[in-house]
Formats: structure tokens, sequence, C-alpha cells
């Protein structure tokens, strides 16, 4: 077995939140290492816990999701940010990946495609699929 990745969720719907924790607690090779409501606590998370890869959603409250990316990774450029998001316009794809996330999936995505694709943005940082 690899490395354990630590995980930083980033979401403001409690649901989403605890579904993503069980699936990435319930997976092997993974730590959740904290949970964020909003893109302001998300920085803040990030530089307190050093995850290896933040999933992040978009529109959150107080800061949103493309903002956010952008500080995280202007503070510590080895973090591997991936957005997952109920938005898939190609606009939001475009400010996701100029903002610096390794990749964007929908929040319709299946539990394995979104745990190989951390896999994938954790071990290449190239965006997934």
């Amino acid at each position: 077995m690899g490395p354990v990745i630590r995980l930083l969720i980033v979401d403001d719907n409690p649901m989403i939140r605890f579904g993503l924790a069980q699936i990435f607690s319930t997976a092997d090779g993974f730590e959740v290492a904290g949970e964020a409501v909003d893109g302001e606590e998300a920085v803040w998370q990030a530089r307190a816990l050093r995850p290896d890869v933040v999933l992040m959603d978009v529109s959150m409250p107080k800061l949103g999701g493309i903002e956010a990316t952008r500080q995280i990774l202007a503070a510590d450029p080895g973090i591997r940010v991936l957005i997952l998001s109920a938005l898939d316009g190609q606009s939001q794809i475009d400010r996701a990946h100029a903002a610096g996330a390794v990749g964007y999936l929908h929040k319709s995505v299946e539990p394995e495609a979104l745990i190989d694709a951390v896999r994938t943005a954790y071990s290449t940082g190239l965006p997934p699929g």
C-alpha cells in the first residue's frame, strides 16, 4: 500500500461533507484531515493542516471555492485542489484551472471515480480523466 492521502473536505452543505467523509474514511489509503464550511475556513484549515488534497466546492458563503483555491495555492503550491461542484459550465472549469485546481468534477460523480480522481490528483497533479 502507498502513502496515506490526507484530505481537506470543503463544502457548505453538511450532508455533502458527511457523505464525502464517509466515502474516504472507508476507502484504503485516505485520511480525512479536516473539514471546512466555506472558503475562508478552507484557507485557514489548509494552512493549519497541510493536507495533500483539498476537495473544494465552488459556491460557498464568505469566500468562494475559486478564490479559496487561489489563496491556498499561493500559500502552499504543493497542495492539490480538486474542485467538486454542482456547477458544470465551461467558464467555471476554466476559472478553476486558472486558479490552479488540478481537476474539476461534477458532484454526480460515482464514489469510485471520485476516489480514483483524488488518487490521480495526488500522484500526478494532472487533471483526472
